[in-house]
């Protein structure tokens, strides 16, 4: 691999590590916003859903930018959106505000991953996209697992002191990033071709190979720690059981990556699909003592991070293949996240309220089991 490619896959996932470390370090700050501004349940659920919200309005937007202005440009104007709202986020003192800032982080976090990981397949060769991708994912889970120890010292040392800090990690990113030369200029394409790209068989399945964990993931986060609460574990426990699976999925993400590169995308995306399948599955039966639940929820999890590199990775195969932007290739991608996240988080405890969590469970693994006898029945080119 080139010393240049090297020196952005440092960036992108420097990029996409402070910015998922942000979106996470919500969770321990909610009981703190409880007490000090009156939050209510409600009220956090809509804190805590506007990351996705801004991130889902952002996704054609970013791509459209990185496709006229360029990726590095786009990629600037995410992490200085970045910068603003994470000092505005520390300095809030009312809860409107804090919506509007975690509303505003998330289409800051659209522009910043549509355009670095376009940025980073556009100039990589086309035989290490996966492990690229799956190396920039891995720093993603690895900043989703720093976030809650952030939110944690700001309980302690303030908001103001601990996001302002974060804030200058932005600056630091940035200068880095006005410092990388970008090797492929901008294509400025229609935004038509996005919208007819979703005719194409193979876009809507990396779509849909997006989609299905992010609900999965959704669903689990929300049911998952209220079952294990009521089996008896506190919440640093909880944490524990999330923070083992986020650096498993961490440590293989670049491994999976690199099998897809080899042996073709659907090899560990059926491997996802089994795992996941045959987990959500068991959860009705192993969600009665903890010490079956737990294990299951961390291989579940695991199962569930082989879908990103290569899901992500078919769709840059599919974008070269037919000479889209790369840009809209991951804005696809953005589109297909976060209604899921949402639908999953929001959704999936709904119908567990009207039915039992064994419904939600039972659906998905259900879908799964039907998408696996899909890619049986119909196999696409590997790469």
């Amino acid at each position: 691999m080139r010393a240049a490619v090297k020196r952005l896959l440092l960036l992108v996932g420097a990029v996409v590590l402070v910015d998922t470390m942000f979106y996470a370090a919500l969770t321990p700050l909610l009981p703190h916003y409880a007490q000090e501004l009156g939050l209510s349940k409600s009220g956090a659920g809509v804190l805590a859903g506007a990351y996705a919200v801004g991130a889902l309005v952002g996704g054609i937007p970013s791509g459209v930018a990185a496709s006229w202005l360029g990726v590095k440009r786009t990629m600037l104007f995410g992490l200085g959106l970045m910068i603003v709202t994470t000092v505005l986020f520390g300095f809030a003192r009312s809860v409107w505000l804090l919506d509007v800032a975690r509303f505003l982080q998330g289409f800051a976090s659209s522009c910043s991953w549509t355009a670095g990981l376009a940025w980073l397949v556009a100039d990589a060769p086309a035989n290490a996209r996966g492990r690229l991708i799956g190396s920039a994912m891995g720093a993603a889970i690895f900043g989703a697992m720093l976030g809650p120890v952030i939110g944690g010292v700001a309980t302690v040392a303030g908001t103001r002191a601990t996001f302002g800090g974060v804030a200058c990690l932005g600056f630091a990113l940035a200068a880095w990033a006005v410092a990388m030369p970008s090797l492929r200029p901008a294509t400025r394409q229609p935004i038509s071709l996005l919208f007819r790209a979703l005719e194409n068989r193979r876009v809507a399945a990396s779509m849909w190979f997006v989609a299905l964990p992010a609900f999965a993931f959704g669903t689990i986060n929300v049911l998952g720690p209220l079952r294990l609460h009521v089996l008896g574990l506190g919440a640093v426990a909880i944490g524990a059981v999330w923070l083992l699976g986020a650096g498993l999925e961490a440590t293989a993400a670049p491994f999976i990556g690199h099998l897809s590169d080899r042996r073709g995308r659907l090899l560990p995306l059926r491997a996802g699909l089994v795992g996941t399948g045959l987990g959500l599955a068991l959860f009705p039966v192993l969600d009665v003592r903890w010490w079956l639940f737990v294990p299951a929820i961390i291989a579940c999890s695991f199962a569930l991070g082989a879908f990103w590199a290569p899901a992500m990775s078919m769709a840059s195969d599919e974008a070269e293949a037919t000479g889209l932007d790369y840009a809209f290739g991951f804005t696809l991608i953005n589109l297909a996240w976060a209604p899921a996240q949402i639908g999953g988080a929001a959704g999936g405890a709904a119908l567990a309220q009207l039915t039992s969590d064994s419904v939600p469970y039972v659906t998905l693994a259900t879908l799964c089991a039907l998408t696996l006898a899909l890619t049986a029945a119909r196999r696409p080119r590997s790469n």
